[in-house]
């Protein structure tokens, strides 16, 4: 399979590189994640200028209606930048919303595309880990609306949203596939409690306290759990491909360093161990974004009804295994290299490793998906 990007794909890849690379540099990015809004509002309009906010979004709704395998030149990109914008909490909110929304919810689609509007999922609770059915939040009737009461962890983008897309129970017990249904929340809502932070890796997070919640039933009632399935899987990528994009970088960097660090009168790239290690690291980010490529080759097939949902299970537990393995390696490899300069908050390369370590642990550790890659290959 040619997985080379098309013309308009690599024009697309190229402009984001050199937007980032003009206003996106370091330093730029330091002042961000210390600001108190958490990301740069004019790099969001200048993605959703270029299209980029609406390519994973169906053309019916204003959006390019892309497959995976072209987002991972644009998730590249923007790990290579380490971007801490929440677009990968946006664009996979919007995509349940495109999924299973009424008219009125997806017409909200039109706003998010022109930057206007930023969304955040929540499903992970306390006692979830990363099993997606334990969804303990509850849904229950009040009108013509809901109230949720519950409790959901780590939602990333959430103090920056402007609405959130809640998972509640509305049937069954802790556990049960059934019952478990989607919910359009204002981030103002009276009984929301977001408690807010900066995780590792600088991006913005909250832990949600939902006491009586007005919300709003986005598609079935307690029938969203296979789209709910398909939208981690589908962020599990898009995370893998930031994560290939921060490993290029790390490996950029820390070969330059190689070059100039001098010690006994000599560049130290020079010594033969060091080009050894120099080399592995490369072929680990390189095989990474082989098994990712084929991982978004098949979830696209998968969309389109061409393989199971448990083959594209498969695909996309073997990308993060895989993608995660690399990125413990090359991180490491990074700082190891930089020597302890590497460690510290002025180099880039230690803010690139916090990136890489935060992704190992995110949607599945190396364990859980090792685990679901068995589960789902004997389902198969």
């Amino acid at each position: 399979m040619d997985f080379t990007l098309n013309e308009e794909e690599q024009l697309l890849a190229d402009s984001i590189n050199r937007l980032i690379d003009k206003t996106y540099d370091f330093e730029a990015r330091k002042a961000i994640t210390r600001s108190e809004a958490g990301y740069d509002p004019k790099l969001w309009a200048a993605l959703a200028e270029l299209g980029v906010l609406g390519l994973p979004l169906p053309e019916a709704q204003g959006g390019f209606g892309v497959g995976m395998l072209s987002m991972v030149s644009v998730m590249k990109a923007l790990g290579r930048g380490l971007v801490v914008e929440p677009y990968v909490p946006t664009v996979t909110a919007a995509r349940l919303i495109a999924a299973l929304g009424s008219d009125a919810q997806k017409s909200l689609l039109e706003k998010v595309i022109a930057g206007e509007l930023k969304l955040a999922l929540g499903h992970a609770e306390p006692d979830s880990r990363y099993n997606l059915n334990e969804v303990a939040t509850r849904a229950t009737r009040a009108g013509s609306g809901y109230r949720l009461t519950g409790e959901k962890r780590l939602v990333l983008g959430a103090p920056i949203a402007d609405k959130l897309l809640v998972s509640a129970r509305t049937a069954g017990g802790n556990g049960d596939t059934e019952g478990i249904g989607l919910f359009l929340v204002d981030t103002g809502a009276k009984g929301l409690r977001l408690n807010t932070y900066r995780t590792n890796d600088d991006m913005r997070g909250a832990d949600l306290v939902l006491d009586g919640v007005e919300a709003e039933l986005v598609g079935p009632e307690g029938g969203a759990f296979d789209a709910i399935e398909e939208a981690i899987d589908f962020a599990t990528l898009l995370e893998c491909a930031d994560a290939v994009g921060a490993m290029h970088y790390a490996n950029e960097t820390t070969l330059e360093y190689l070059k100039t660090r001098k010690q006994f009168g000599v560049p130290i790239g020079s010594f033969q161990a060091l080009q050894h290690r120099m080399v592995d690291m490369t072929v680990e980010a390189r095989q990474a974004e082989s098994m990712l490529l084929l991982a978004c080759s098949q979830f696209d097939d998968a969309a389109q009804g061409k393989l199971s949902a448990s083959e594209r299970r498969r695909f996309v537990s073997a990308a993060k295994v895989k993608c995660g393995d690399a990125a413990r390696k090359v991180g490491q490899e990074a700082i190891q290299l930089h020597g302890g300069m590497g460690m510290t908050y002025e180099m880039k390369v230690a803010h690139t490793f916090k990136r890489l370590t935060m992704f190992i642990l995110s949607n599945g550790d190396t364990e859980h998906h090792l685990a679901r890659y068995a589960a789902s290959a004997h389902a198969a």
